[in-house]
């Protein structure tokens, strides 16, 4: 079984750490847990909430509606409490109003913590005495939590948290909540997930103009820059993010870029010149509804053909979408190994909805730093750019025998700037050879689903843990139906994606945009012809729910 938590209420009231205590505290019970943000973009004020779902098994989306609504605000009241599941419960931050739990949470955390900042640890108490839960698990979290802060801020947020229990628990309101199931007690974010693998494999330098959602990745790198021996820099902007990041790949280091989709605008000039140069620089581009600046704090997957068709003139690139934060790791390796094996910018594409998801996975292996493909011993007769079947010329940097000229004109073998035709269609007929070995070496698209299903849902990137659940509950329910992910969308590996989609009698692309962008270049590809499009673009991901209601 599961259950979903909603705390909602203005920014600055405490949302997200009220919600981040419970998850803490839900994971080390060894509950599964995923949790999901939607937040306005502003400081102070509007509607925010924080989704917390937890279950006896693995979870892989959020939910429509909330079992538990904790409303912090009189808004999150009024919006959200239609949208309370038959039998839910809502608890409200104030006097008591008809049809829900009425506590007031600063007041009891002054009178038992000393102060109204604790209301978080109040809130977090109740909702542990309305689910049943031992309220010594939530003391135990809190004080791992505040150890470093010494024995009376730890007292005065167990004292905090025990009143909640105490004051819900005088309501009587009780769910029926899910046991603990051995589930991993590591959480990790998308976007902290990105970011580890990044410091893993090797990465030296990260450059970015902050951005939502992003940004996420840029903290987590800058946090952990001491750790891993990493210079993050904060450019002036987006150009000189991109600008940074050539040259640094130029000296030999690992190099990545978070952005979102107004930044990557800026930064295309430098995309080309790092397919110009041969450089291996890595895009994390996290996808935010437009145009323009759109709505800088919602999801969305409008970015994908920009991606794929980004630069001016003709290089061979690939571009990546991890479906969970399971997969952001070996992803975000799998993206910066192919930068270096083939010497060319590689976008790894994420979104709001996936940077903030957190849930607990299990440890990742220990991965030590990847091959930068470098050429140790490369003497003076060496050439940057010379001709080979591959595409892929031996890669040297500055600072030893070989003199490494690099240009962002069309150049000779050797690297000098040349208008020489013949030896432009040489240079350009080598860097896009690469491009046939890069496809060769695509990922298969991933079936999930019994194999001879009728209905085929069709997804990319983030909207996997969605379409997943959605098969389950289909076939649950008597259907026949099969998820065909991508977990790369270019290039595409075309006869895999021919293969599993083959005469299915119905299929269904499911995309976080409004034209069907992946089931177009799908269809220039020939893997599918025409095919019903489930789309969402409100800024809202998708769920479960949504997807086997419209379906």
């Amino acid at each position: 079984m599961d259950l979903n938590i909603r705390i909602a209420g203005e920014a600055g009231q405490g949302v997200q750490s009220a919600g981040r205590l419970l998850v803490g505290a839900f994971s080390g019970m060894g509950l599964h847990v995923l949790s999901t943000m939607s937040y306005m973009s502003r400081i102070r004020g509007g509607l925010n909430w924080f989704d917390i779902r937890i279950g006896d098994r693995e979870l892989f989306s959020g939910r429509d509606a909330a079992d538990l609504l904790v409303a912090l605000s009189d808004e999150a009241m009024d919006v959200l409490r239609g949208a309370t599941a038959d039998g839910g419960v809502v608890l409200y931050d104030g006097e008591k109003r008809q049809g829900a739990i009425g506590i007031d949470l600063a007041k009891a955390a002054a009178e038992v913590g000393g102060s109204k900042i604790m209301a978080n640890t109040v809130a977090a108490g109740a909702v542990f005495a309305i689910l049943g839960y031992d309220i010594e698990a939530l003391s135990g979290h809190l004080k791992d939590l505040f150890e470093k802060k010494g024995a009376e801020v730890v007292a005065q947020n167990v004292a905090c948290a025990r009143r909640g229990a105490e004051l819900a628990a005088a309501s009587g309101a009780r769910l029926r909540a899910p046991g603990p199931a051995g589930a991993p007690k590591r959480l990790l974010s998308g976007a902290d997930a990105i970011g580890l693998s990044a410091c893993e494999a090797g990465v030296k330098f990260a450059a970015a103009y902050p951005m939502t959602p992003g940004t996420a990745t840029l903290n987590f790198l800058a946090a952990n820059a001491d750790t891993y021996g990493l210079v993050v820099e904060q450019a002036e902007d987006e150009i000189a993010a991109i600008n940074m990041a050539c040259g640094a790949a130029y000296a030999g280091a690992a190099a990545l870029v978070p952005t979102s989709g107004g930044g990557f605008a800026l930064m295309v000039e430098g995309l080309s010149l790092a397919g110009m140069m041969e450089l291996p620089v890595v895009i994390v581009l996290a996808q935010r509804p437009g145009p323009a600046t759109g709505l800088p704090t919602r999801t969305a997957q409008g970015d994908l053909r920009f991606a794929v068709h980004a630069g001016h003139g003709e290089f061979a690139k690939a571009v990546f979408a991890p479906g969970t934060v399971e997969q952001c790791g070996p992803l975000t390796r799998k993206a910066l190994e192919t930068a270096h094996a083939w010497q060319t910018p590689v976008i790894l594409l994420t979104d709001q909805f996936l940077q903030d998801m957190e849930k607990n996975v299990e440890q990742p292996p220990a991965a030590g730093p990847i091959d930068r493909c470098i050429v140790a011993d490369a003497g003076e007769a060496y050439v940057r750019y010379a001709v080979t079947d591959s595409g892929v010329s031996p890669r040297a940097i500055p600072g030893g025998e070989a003199f490494v000229v690099c240009d962002s004109d069309e150049h000779t073998d050797d690297g000098h700037i040349t208008e020489d035709l013949v030896a432009h269609v040489r240079q350009q007929d080598k860097r896009m050879r690469k491009l046939d070995g890069m496809t060769a070496e695509a990922m298969a698209p991933e079936l999930y689903g019994p194999p001879e299903a009728q209905t085929l849902l069709i997804a990319w990137g983030s909207t996997y843990g969605p379409a997943r659940e959605a098969i389950d509950a289909i076939n649950a329910d008597g259907g026949s139906a099969a998820l065909l992910h991508f977990a790369q969308v270019y290039p595409i590996h075309v006869k895999a994606a021919r293969e599993a989609v083959g005469k299915r009698r119905r299929v269904v692309c499911v995309e976080g945009n409004q034209t069907g962008q992946f089931a177009a270049m799908l269809r220039e590809a020939g893997v599918i012809g025409d095919v019903e499009l489930l789309t969402r673009y409100d800024g809202l991901p998708f769920t479960s729910d949504t997807i086997v209601e419209r379906l």
